[in-house]
């Protein structure tokens, strides 16, 4: 199991646009993917979980990845958060 914290930099936090790029990127992966944010998690591949986390800017978040491909995984989706979802 791999972890990473990260924070949520873009302005309008994780709604819809960036958890659908999120679980597109996710299902390109084996490993089972989360978001934990507080006491909630959610799993990457489904856009419902993720926006039912009500994630806002500045909030931190870890990545949880478990499986075959869990590193690269859990870095690609670090990279595309780090990078404000490309917005």
């Amino acid at each position: 199991m791999v972890t990473k914290e990260v924070k949520i930099k873009n302005q309008t936090g994780l709604h819809a646009r960036p958890a659908a790029l999120l679980v597109d990127v996710a299902n390109k992966f084996e490993s089972e993917l989360k978001i934990i944010h507080g006491n909630k998690e959610a799993n990457v591949k489904s856009i419902i979980s993720l926006i039912s986390l009500a994630i806002g800017c500045d909030d931190a978040v870890i990545i949880q990845g478990d499986g075959v491909d869990e590193e690269e995984a859990v870095a690609e989706i670090a990279t595309i958060i780090k990078g404000k979802f490309n917005e």
